[in-house]
């Protein structure tokens, strides 16, 4: 590029990036905020000066990215300039030599910390083997719960860097959608931003599976023309009754994200045609008396119900008491002309703002309203939970986010206590969640409870409306069985704190009792002899050897004696070392990944790839199939969207991209995430199970197994049927060349009248 060239490219840039500033500074004008136009446009002076010259992978200048920060912050969550400034300076520190100091002595200590709480590290917080984003994030966490807009603008950040997702590598692409469908559109969704929350997903979805995406887009536009016909005949009667009580309103038909379509498809097993609620519909009404927005929002429900019949199931009423994120609004499914069954949600021009832009519109209406006091003590009960969660460390990355992740995304239902206060819950919690929701001596203590006056265990799963009475007893202590069936994110971290101080105490007995030992029998308590230990009584650590000891699980004798004398079976020193060592490689594994110890693979000798270029994807053909191993967790096969995972040994895993355990290894270790895709050429087998269900009649096995007779592509391992009741159902371990062959032996087992369902389990 010659020198004239270079200055027009560099001119253009600076008019770019001067009329993105100026659109950002209009919609700020357009805003309810104080008018800090000065301190906004010295923010953005100062980081355009910052990163001048460094640009993004896209190869636009790097401060356009601020900018969109900065303009999502205003435009499509409502903040006001403290919040703009942080947006426009959240990389100053991280990218440049600038400091939070500096930040601090020229723009004030409110945005210094907030751009402190967006700027990452590393170290410290989960040891040294944690990877730098869950570090970050747990940061990003305990600035939040001092200032809730570090968050709201570390959510615009993701946004943003989602929207420009395309110009980055796979492995990176599947990374950073990982984290955000696992961390950042459950925290949108927490904090009521329902709008980005869909965009988050669907734009996470679209990268991670970009044929199912593209598939679900174009049904979803073949069916356009039916679905605002559909809209246009439903609502028209509504229209007419509205208009003759003279309210004022507006109609929206609201079609479900390809996401939560696909969600549908794969938790309920059906095609696409049978997804049902696709199009719903929102009235959005102006009240005539703000104070009495909630009996007009019933008014207008008695209107919709004399023309359609209402489902008697389907009533929601989040009116009297506001979801968590501050959600407000009357649902209903009524039954249309076509003999549909199609939702309609009721909300006022208020409840509308708060569904679509959070917390942030709360503070539009917080003078004189309920709601918003409400809502606001919801977000400080939440803000407090996250706080409790931190004050517990978890000993991993995974687990802390874990259980971040239960105090996210769960319905919601009511609870009642004695007094008659009304408690949000999460849907599923037990009466032990109750318990330590309301203070931990009572959850610690707590032997059972009565709901709705009769007596209850633990585990008991409480229900919307259930009046719930604690019990309790001095003589109760926590057992680690609570795990097994406790929900919330409050409840599991004080159960595991206390558990772990258990078994600090326990390990320090036993620590003492071992050394006793060795004392006892003249020997060095060395880390080669209690190795040898580990290995007699199974423990995969020395801290585990310790606990058993201190809880008398493990009681030392003379097998313990011969075993340190070499005289135990294992047949000398060489061996045991040998077996020690993988035990604990496969441990670590364990840990890391996730997976079993033993994974399965095509060829079980897959060993540790010395080398590996991260920017390139992995090829899984019949050549380099022997090299990695297939996660036994989610079984993927050829035809399924896959990545790989490195671990710290240099084992590569197979995980399909939606394995639940890859999206945790996506967030809390997502610089090992590596692209791959398959090439296979239908030379090997794999395994895959399915199972069935349907009406019992005579025949239907003989027809089942001629199904399955005339599949040259597949072996067929194992047949299980069981019939009861006029039912059966049935389970099919095979072994296939990719999941066509597995597609198409189900649609023929479809074909067979009496099976309702047939699903792939794995």
């Amino acid at each position: 590029m010659d020198t004239q060239q270079q200055i027009n490219q560099e001119a253009r840039e600076e008019q770019m990036v001067q009329e993105a500033f100026k659109h950002l500074v209009d919609t700020y004008l357009r805003s309810r905020h104080r008018k800090k136009v000065e301190l906004i446009t010295r923010a953005f002076n100062f980081a355009n000066h910052a990163h001048k010259g460094v640009r993004r992978l896209s190869g636009e200048p790097y401060i356009m990215h601020p900018l969109a920060v900065a303009q999502i912050v205003c435009e499509e969550i409502g903040l006001g300039s403290t919040s703009i400034c942080a947006a426009l300076l959240h990389d100053v520190v991280e990218d440049t030599d600038y400091t939070v100091e500096d930040i601090d002595n020229i723009f004030g200590a409110k945005i210094a910390q907030i751009v402190d709480g967006l700027t990452k590290i590393s170290g410290g917080i989960f040891g040294e083997k944690a990877s730098a984003q869950a570090e970050s994030f747990k940061k990003l966490l305990l600035t939040m719960s001092e200032d809730i807009r570090v968050i709201l603008v570390k959510i615009s950040d993701r946004l943003h860097n989602m929207r420009t997702l395309g110009s980055q590598l796979p492995n990176k692409q599947y990374k950073i959608a990982g984290e955000t469908l696992y961390i950042y559109a459950p925290l949108a969704h927490r904090l009521g931003l329902n709008k980005i929350k869909e965009e988050l997903e669907d734009l996470s979805f679209r990268y991670e599976h970009p044929e199912e995406y593209n598939t679900i887009r174009g049904q979803l536009a073949g069916i356009q023309e039916k679905l605002h016909s559909t809209f246009s005949d439903f609502i028209a009667p509504i229209k007419e009754e509205l208009d003759k009580q003279g309210i004022h309103y507006t109609l929206k038909a609201r079609i479900k994200a390809p996401y939560s379509i696909w969600m549908k498809m794969q938790n309920k097993h059906i095609p696409f045609d049978e997804v049902y609620d696709i199009l719903a519909v929102r009235i959005i009404f102006t009240p005539r008396d703000p104070q009495n927005e909630i009996a007009e929002c019933f008014q207008i429900y008695a209107i919709a119900s004399y023309i359609y019949k209402p489902h008697p199931e389907r009533f929601r009423d989040w009116l009297s008491h506001p979801k968590a994120n501050g959600y407000q609004a009357l649902h209903t499914t009524l039954m249309s002309k076509t003999g549909k069954w199609i939702e309609v949600q009721i909300r006022s021009q208020r409840m509308d703002e708060i569904a679509e832009q959070g917390f942030a519109a709360h503070w539009k209406y917080k003078e004189g309203e309920k709601t918003s006091e409400d809502s606001e003590n919801e977000l400080n009960k939440w803000l407090q939970t996250i706080k409790e969660i931190l004050d517990n460390p978890q000993p991993n990355a995974i687990d802390f986010l874990d259980a971040i992740k239960l105090n996210l995304y769960a319905n919601e239902i009511f609870v009642v206590t004695p007094k008659g206060d009304f408690k949000t819950m999460p849907a599923g919690c037990t009466a032990l969640d109750f318990a330590f929701s309301i203070h931990t001596f009572l959850g610690t203590h707590c032997i059972g409870a009565k709901v709705n006056h009769n007596l209850v265990p633990l585990n008991y799963v409480l229900r919307s409306g259930d009046q719930v009475e604690v019990l309790t007893s001095k003589q109760q202590t926590v057992e680690a069985s609570w795990l097994d069936f406790i929900t919330t994110a409050k409840a599991r971290s004080k159960v595991v704190a206390i558990l772990r101080r258990k078994e600090r105490e326990r390990q320090k007995v036993g620590e003492h009792k071992l050394r006793d030992f060795f004392q006892q029998i003249d020997m060095e308590a060395n880390s080669l002899n209690i190795d040898k230990l580990c290995l007699l009584h199974s423990m995969a650590t020395r801290e585990d050897l310790y606990a058993a000891i201190g809880a008398q699980t493990v009681t030392l004798g003379k097998e313990d004696i011969d075993m340190l004398h070499d005289k135990h079976r294992t047949g000398g020193n060489r061996s045991w070392r040998r077996y020690l060592k993988l035990f604990r490689r496969s441990k670590q594994e364990e840990e890391t990944t996730g997976t079993a110890t033993e994974p399965v693979s095509i060829q079980p000798t897959a060993q540790a790839v010395p080398t590996v270029d991260r920017r390139k994807e992995l090829i899984l053909n019949e050549e380099t199939i022997g090299r990695y191993l297939i996660a036994p967790c989610c079984h993927p096969i050829p035809g399924d969207d896959v990545l790989g995972y490195l671990d710290r040994q240099g084992h590569i895993t197979i995980h399909k991209r939606q394995c639940p355990q890859a999206a945790k290894l996506k967030t809390s270790d997502g610089n090992r995430i590596l692209a791959a895709k398959w090439d296979t050429h239908k030379k090997l087998f794999f395994p895959a199970t399915v199972r069935l269900d349907g009406i019992d009649h005579i025949g239907v096995l003989h027809q089942l197994t001629d199904v399955l007779s005339r599949q040259f592509n597949v072996n067929i391992r194992h047949l299980l049927v069981d019939t009861h009741d006029g039912i059966f159902e049935g389970e099919i371990q095979m072994e296939v060349h990719d999941a066509d062959d597995l597609r198409t032996i189900c649609a023929d087992i479809r074909q067979i009248a009496e099976i309702k369902t047939v699903t792939r389990i794995s």
